[in-house]
């Protein structure tokens, strides 16, 4: 792929929007690929596409995305500064009712989408990688990464740090209100934590504090 670093991500886009490494495509409205500025230190990976993703064909627009934005905001970071993936690019569901209700995707599933996810780090060569939950975590360094163990060490992938974390949608699944809290603001941590170590000033959005970790 020739030209900048945009032309690079938009032609790879693309390319992904007819893949069919799985079979995951086929029950998927679309293809989700990443979106950001590619020019910056840190790369949030999530694990996959949920419904409204599916729908608006971006990541992280549905309420654990609206999790995500608050955590951001709370570590003084902000979205627009940042790159932001998913591990597996098509929406896992199955039917309750109307509802399309998440699936996690299988090892094969992973596998097969990791190029999509090793193309988009060449491409940014990020100085800091953020992977949101196990699935993300395992992606990279296999079925054995626990993010409970990762969160206490920064992992290192090929040479770039790595800061564990939880999945935004742990939080909205937090059984009472002091649990969210507490998952919500590890989560800020952990932000934090990739911030310093991309060397990140704090963002003028980081201002208040969440309503989420409130509520």
């Amino acid at each position: 792929m020739a030209g900048g670093t945009h032309a690079r991500l938009a032609e790879l886009a693309a390319e992904a929007a007819d893949c069919r490494n799985c079979g995951l495509w086929q029950h998927a409205t679309q293809t989700v690929f990443g979106e950001g500025d590619p020019h910056t230190p840190i790369v949030l990976v999530g694990e996959q596409p949920g419904d409204a993703e599916d729908r608006a064909g971006r990541p992280f627009v549905g309420p654990a995305g609206r999790i995500l934005d608050e955590a951001l905001s709370a570590a003084g970071l902000g979205r627009d500064d940042l790159y932001l993936t998913n591990a597996v690019k098509h929406f896992k569901w199955t039917a309750k009712g109307k509802r399309r209700i998440h699936e996690r995707p299988n090892r094969a599933e992973v596998v097969a989408c990791r190029p999509w996810l090793d193309a988009e780090l060449s491409i940014v060569q990020p100085a800091v990688l953020v992977v949101l939950g196990a699935t993300a975590g395992q992606a990279l360094f296999g079925s054995k990464f626990r993010v409970g163990a990762a969160r206490e060490s920064t992992l290192d992938y090929q040479g770039v740090p790595v800061v564990a974390t939880i999945h935004p949608s742990a939080v909205l699944r937090a059984p009472d209100a002091g649990a969210r809290e507490e998952m919500h603001g590890g989560l800020v941590r952990d932000l934090e934590k990739a911030r310093d170590l991309a060397g990140l000033p704090v963002s003028a959005a980081g201002t208040a504090p969440p309503r989420s970790a409130r509520a």
